[in-house]
């Protein structure tokens, strides 16, 4: 694999404790529920959580817009909703990445109309130059340019999840 280091694990870990205190400060004395988009937001999502000091509530959903490619498909399936409920709770939509946006809205959309008195976004990477959707991060640990990036969560078909550092992943689609 062709890669280049974007994040290192100190740069990582330190935007995480960043954005713990953050959110532990904005959200003290709330009904809080933390929902990672798997697979991709998992480690990040274990991590945020250690770093945030109020109590919350921890749920998975799972969506797919991309499949093996390296671009995003344009559709977005369902496949796990959440088993907790949202209703009258801060629901914390943790993702691993923001490209397109139209996952993210489309689950901000999704909570909602579940019942939730209010949906923040946290992600670790946002690329705003591919933004399609009219969304934007509340809580965001980096702005990533450009790039295909890899690991610590992120991956190209299924593979480089991980990795301890982000990576750009040179010529992504010879790796398939």
């Amino acid at each position: 694999m062709e890669k280049k280091t974007v994040l290192t694990r100190q740069q990582i870990e330190k935007s995480i404790t960043d954005l713990g205190k953050r959110i532990s400060f904005d959200f003290k004395n709330k009904e809080v529920l933390l929902v990672g988009v798997l697979n991709g937001a998992f480690i990040f999502m274990a991590d945020l959580a250690r770093a945030i000091d109020i109590p919350l509530q921890i749920d998975f959903i799972r969506v797919a817009s991309y499949g093996s490619a390296s671009s995003s498909s344009g559709e977005i399936s369902f496949t796990k909703d959440i088993e907790l409920s949202c209703t009258n709770k801060h629901v914390i939509l943790v993702e691993d990445i923001i490209d397109t946006g139209r996952t993210v809205l489309f689950l901000k959309q999704h909570f909602q109309n579940q019942g939730a008195l209010s949906v923040h976004i946290c992600t670790l990477i946002d690329k705003k130059e591919r933004r399609e959707a009219d969304v934007t991060a509340d809580y965001t640990g980096f702005e990533v340019p450009e790039g295909f990036l890899v690991g610590y969560g992120l991956d190209f078909a299924e593979k480089y999840r991980n990795l301890a550092e982000v990576f750009h992943l040179e010529n992504p689609d010879e790796h398939s």
